[in-house]
């Protein structure tokens, strides 16, 4: 094929053009731009004729960065040093010179804003191409932000970026534009920039301008305070809620708060700064006093310029094999035996006084171990005493002016869900109110230890105390708990923040508190929190789940704080206050989703949502001893071992007692030394054991020996009594494996189920044993009169008089409708049908009527119906009931089975009494009533673990009970039902009667020629019930097929929903009224033989259907009577 034929095919993009390199490109047209900008003349910058032109494009230059993972842009920039060599200087001539509304100055800012943004170090490295991005390096770009740094903290630099803010902060609310925002907008994240650039390490052997480098923090804190810009902070953050304008900042202010003081620790920050060198060198002298004494404990001697040799014998007490015994010759059996007496030989001086066993491990080969994350929110900056003096003064102000406001203001924004918030800022402000609240607690205590006046006030933080906030603190902690993979970060600041809460409410009710107010106050938050169980679980889980590497150090660190805080707390509450505390449990209880629909099930016209989950709260009798027991747990047990084994590293000894407080109630109050019978703890405690000479003289310390020694001490005398422990030492002790081996020992009563008094109401009354119902109702009567409490039986019969006339009229509009429809008929059993409803009202109308709920009209008799045990004594006798139990005010209703004749018997007796009293023989009525036995209420007894099995068996007893107690009032009712024909009177007249009037319709019919009967030529078959389209067909088959359960054709049409499937006529006749069907009743008396055969006749059309109907509803009504009276 030649050359000349072959396509090629070229995405139009040439392999020069692919090689282009971006820097190439830009940076000759970036070093044009900047030498426009202009220069120096001797000391003066002198600006250039398009300076706002130049800045333009190198904005706009700026910006190809955005797409850029090399960043070559603000490499060149870097480079070309813009920023101190033409920014700056623009910066001064315009607004340093009081040109602060120069558009120059103002784009200075702007620019030197972007170039100084922080650099997400993190982030960055997720977007990079491993191929692509290979030589991608970000020091370059991090060094250049602390030479902008140095740069920016000159002098009249930060002076001038303030006085660009003043113009639009000093314009009213109306004459402010948009503008004006965006440039305090700008100096505001400038300010923010600079903050975040970290310094570098401290380190001597660098030189003095590298140093400088090591110390920008506090510059630019000092710088900050010298320019008042701090007071600008302040100045917004107590404005948020006043000024939309300020409002749009606040969570920029809170980020910078957040970088000034992460640096610094609150509780040394309360303390007198200018005497913090001083005790700084006396800790620094006082660590390395320790390190000299332990280092001289175990140093060389002497000889140490010599060599050592030591053979050290393993089982020096077994004899030696001699050489070639017993091994007939065979290799094999000449090998050492290893429990034969061996030696080693050592070659370290340490092996002097040291054991054996450690100098071996120095020579093996040691496993790499995951290293400890230290903090990953905090940070430490060595910042100088004028800037710890500067931070001082802030936190100061802001808490006696700003904290309340500020706070307010962004929970409220967070809680909106405005658009510039993000979930960085949940984090800072856990982290913000976590300092603030250490830093106003450690203030207060030292006041407290100064004997000076009270000057910082619980006020000062109120909003850490109200309601919202403790609700938003557990909201994100129960979010991040839940949240894969779990935010530690979040979780180790909530942490924090709850530590510091339970701490102040402590504080609040501590002793030397006089304020009644604060108390009330503290024991109402320590109440919630225990009832809410959020807290007390989240104490739980934190030391559990803990795993050294994942989580970090001061993670750990609060943790452990946190539960011994709580513990503390709990136990001071319960001894001071004790009672019956509950705690609420919430069970996620998935509600039932439609399974394995059957063929006829038809298919659902609206697809099926997925099943939610129902929240179950359970409340658990809270006890002190059962939620320490809980913490008898060997993943916590765990946990604070690990973070014993570093106690070498504790900063007080305030980390020593946290500790040793915890593993104490581990292995003395809950009786659970068990879990400390691990060979790794034995261990740990023999190296805290050797090193106790050198532990300094603190309490803590001398308490952790004192622990040990108690331990080991049960360890031994366990293993004395079961040799086995000694084996079972190298096996963990979880699920309840300690318990053999500790002296624990369980609760006779601990599943028992605890009933609770009900003491909310004062005790219900009754009336003695041996009255009837009527004297039980004089008596009653005869109290409240002689209490001088005669309105309140007029209440009831007002209440009576009500619901008489109410039940009365439905009663009446249902019933007699049907009347007046028979007696246009002239047929001679309406006076049978009248007859029978004159025994009560019908089914229909019973139907229709609803339970009557009494209305209170005044407080007095809301407070009577709830706590007067006389009325309530009244109301239970006139058959009202109760609505709710649980209640604070009880609701009493009528019941609608209860029927007007009843209430108006019950009326009619409490006339009687009013007019003329029961005669009790000269007794005082309230003589004859006794106390009612009070209702009781079942509690579980504690939160352990095993009272999820008892609450999980609770619904199917409760279940069971109340089948029991339907099927015992099915058995009562069942007792009043009989058959019954008395009220037809003479049946046999009845019946002959009915045969004259049967024969002839027969012959009026025969003489005719017309054949009437009740029964179809062929018969029907059911059809299986179907749902879906084929529904209406089935119904419409229905009413032209349906019978009623008798056999006869159904004749009542219009009945409404009851009888929609049986209505339907079989021949056509001319359209005429019908009359209304009655309530259907179970037919059981052998009447129904007779009547079956009088509707298989033939009789007239027009005189036999009116008789049929009211025959048959007549026969109906007949079968059952039941008895609604009481036994008594």
């Amino acid at each position: 094929m030649d050359d000349q034929e072959v396509i090629e095919i070229s995405s139009g993009e040439s392999e020069a053009e692919l090689s282009i390199d971006r820097r190439a490109i830009l940076q000759p047209f970036i070093g044009r731009v900047v030498d426009a900008l202009g220069g120096y003349e001797g000391s003066t910058y002198r600006m250039g004729d398009e300076v706002s032109g130049c800045l333009k494009d190198l904005k706009k230059l700026w910006r190809k960065d955005d797409t850029d993972d090399e960043r070559t842009v603000a490499r060149i920039f870097w480079e070309t040093r813009v920023l101190p060599n033409d920014l700056i200087p623009i910066l001064l001539e315009t607004a340093g010179k009081g040109l602060v509304e120069d558009k120059r100055a103002i784009a200075c800012a702007d620019l030197i804003t972007a170039m100084t943004w922080p650099i997400d170090m993190a982030e960055e490295l997720k977007e990079l191409d491993d191929e692509l991005d290979k030589g991608t390096d970000y020091t370059q770009l991090l060094e250049s932000h602390l030479h902008y740094k140095v740069a920016l903290l000159k002098p009249r630099v930060m002076q001038a970026l303030f006085g660009i803010v003043l113009p639009p902060l000093a314009k009213t609310r109306k004459e402010r534009i948009e503008r004006d925002g965006q440039v305090v907008n700008v100096v505001l994240h400038l300010i923010r920039n600079l903050a975040f650039i970290k310094d570098l390490p401290y380190n001597t052997h660098l030189s003095a301008d590298q140093a400088e480098f090591s110390s920008l923090q506090s510059k630019l804190i000092r710088t900050l305070s010298e320019t008042h810009m701090l007071q600008l902070l302040l100045t917004i953050a107590a404005n948020t809620s006043n000024d939309p304008l300020f409002n749009s900042w606040n969570t920029l202010v809170l980020e910078i708060l957040y970088l000034l003081f992460r640096g610094a620790n609150p509780t040394a920050l309360s303390k007198d700064q200018t005497k913090q060198p001083t005790e700084t060198l006396q800790r620094l002298l006082a660590t390395e006093e320790r390190t000299r004494r332990e280092l001289a404990r175990k140093a060389n001697s002497r000889h140490s310029r010599f060599g050592t040799t030591i053979a050290v014998k393993l089982n020096p007490d077994k004899k030696v094999k001699p050489a070639g015994a017993c091994d007939n010759g065979n290799e094999a059996d000449s090998e050492v035996d290893p429990g034969s007496s061996r030696s080693f030989i050592l070659h370290r001086q340490q092996a002097i006084s040291s054991e054996s066993g450690s100098i071996m491990d120095i020579t093996k080969r040691q496993m790499t171990k995951k290293g400890n994350k230290v903090d990953e929110m905090a940070r430490e900056d060595r910042l100088s005493v004028e800037a710890r003096v500067v931070l001082q003064n802030l936190a100061v102000e802001f808490t006696e002016a700003c904290f309340n406001p500020f706070l307010s203001a962004l929970l409220k924004d967070i809680r909106s869900e405005r658009a510039k918030i993000t979930e960085k800022d949940n984090l800072r402000l856990l982290f913000v109110t976590k300092w603030f609240l250490e830093f106003f607690l450690s203030m207060r205590a030292k006041e407290k230890a100064q004997g000076s006046e009270h000057h910082w006030k619980f006020g000062l933080i109120a909003e850490v105390t109200e309601r919202t906030w403790i609700i938003w603190v557990l909201k994100r902690m129960r979010e991040a708990v839940e949240e894969k993979p779990k935010p530690w970060t979040e979780l180790q600041t909530g942490i924090e923040c709850l530590t510091q809460l339970l701490l102040l409410i402590d504080t609040m009710s501590a002793t030397d508190i006089t304020d009644p107010n604060l108390k009330e106050a503290a024991d109402v938050l320590q109440q919630q929190l225990i009832y809410n169980g959020e807290v007390l679980d989240i104490a739980f889980e934190s030391l559990r789940s803990y795993k050294p590497g994942t989580q970090s150090l001061v993670y750990l660190d609060s943790s452990i704080y946190l539960s011994y805080a709580l513990l503390k707390m709990l136990e001071k509450w319960s001894k001071s206050k004790g009672g019956d505390v509950y705690v609420r449990k919430r069970k996620a209880k998935k509600s039932k989703s439609t399974k394995g629909m059957g063929e006829n099930d038809g298919i659902p016209d609206v697809e099926e949502e997925p099943a939610e989950e129902e929240e179950v709260v359970h409340e658990t009798m809270f006890t002190f001893e059962a939620f320490e027991m809980k913490f008898a747990h060997a993943d916590i047990t765990h946990t604070l071992l690990t973070y014993l084994a570093r106690y070498k590293d504790f900063s007080s000894p305030e980390n020593m007692r946290r500790v040793v407080s915890l593993m104490h109630r581990q292995a003395v109050r809950t009786k659970a030394e068990g879990l400390f019978f691990k060979v790794s703890t034995l261990n740990l405690f023999k190296m805290i054991l050797a090193d106790q000479k050198s532990f300094p003289r603190e309490q803590p310390y001398k308490d952790l020996v004192n622990l040990i020694t108690f331990i080991l001490r049960q360890f031994f005398k366990a293993l004395a009594e079961e040799p086995f422990l000694a084996i079972e030492a190298f096996f963990p002790k979880n699920r309840g494996h300690w318990k053999p081996f500790s002296s624990w020992e369980p609760e006779k009563s601990g599943n028992e189920r605890k009933t609770v008094e009900d003491t909310r109401f004062p005790p219900d009354v009754e009336v003695k044993k041996g009255y009837s119902w009527s004297d039980q109702l004089g008596i009653t009567i005869a109290s409240l009169v002689e209490a001088g409490e005669t309105e309140l039986v007029h209440w009831t019969k007002d209440i009576l008089t009500v619901v008489i006339a109410q039940r009365q009229r439905i009663i009446d509009e249902t019933d007699m409708q049907d009347e007046i429809i028979l007696q246009n008929y002239d047929d001679p059993y309406a006076e049978t049908a009248q007859a029978l409803r004159l025994k009560g009202p019908s089914n229909e109308a019973m139907a229709k009527i609803t339970d009557y709920l009494i209305p209170y009209l005044s407080n007095e008799q809301a407070n009577a119906a709830t706590r007067h045990p006389h009325l309530k004594l009244l109301f239970r006798l006139c058959k009202f009931q109760i609505l709710n139990d649980d209640t604070e005010e009880l609701e009493w209703y009528v019941p609608a089975g209860v029927v007007p004749a009843d209430l108006r018997s019950t009326l009619t007796v409490i006339d009687q009494f009013l007019e003329s009293p029961i005669d009790l023989q000269g007794k005082k009525a309230s003589d004859l009533l006794g106390k009612k036995r009070r209702r009781r209420r079942r509690r579980s007894p504690s939160p352990q673990s095993d009272s999820d099995d008892v609450l999980d068996d609770d619904g199917p007893r409760r279940k069971k009970k109340e089948k029991k107690k339907k099927e015992k009032q099915q058995y009562k009712s069942a007792q009043f039902i009989e058959d019954s024909d008395e009220e037809y009177g003479d049946i046999e007249a009845f019946l002959e009667k009915e045969k004259v009037m049967r024969e002839k319709a027969q012959q009026a019919a025969e003489a005719s020629g017309v054949q009437i009967s009740n029964m179809k030529a062929q018969g029907t078959k059911k059809r299986r019930r179907k749902t879906g389209n084929n529904s209406r067909k089935r119904r419409k088959a229905e009413a032209d097929d349906s019978t009623n359960v008798d056999g006869h054709e159904s004749l009542d049409t219009d009945t409404g929903e009851e009888n929609d499937d049986n209505a339907g006529d079989l021949s056509p006749s001319p359209p005429r009224p019908r009359p209304r069907p009655l309530g259907k009743r179970a037919l059981s008396s052998p009447v129904a033989t007779p009547t079956d055969q009088h509707f298989s006749d033939t009789s007239d059309d027009n005189e036999s259907q009116p008789a049929k109907t009211m025959i048959g509803t007549a026969l109906k009504r007949s079968q059952v009577v039941i008895s609604d009276d009481d036994d008594n």
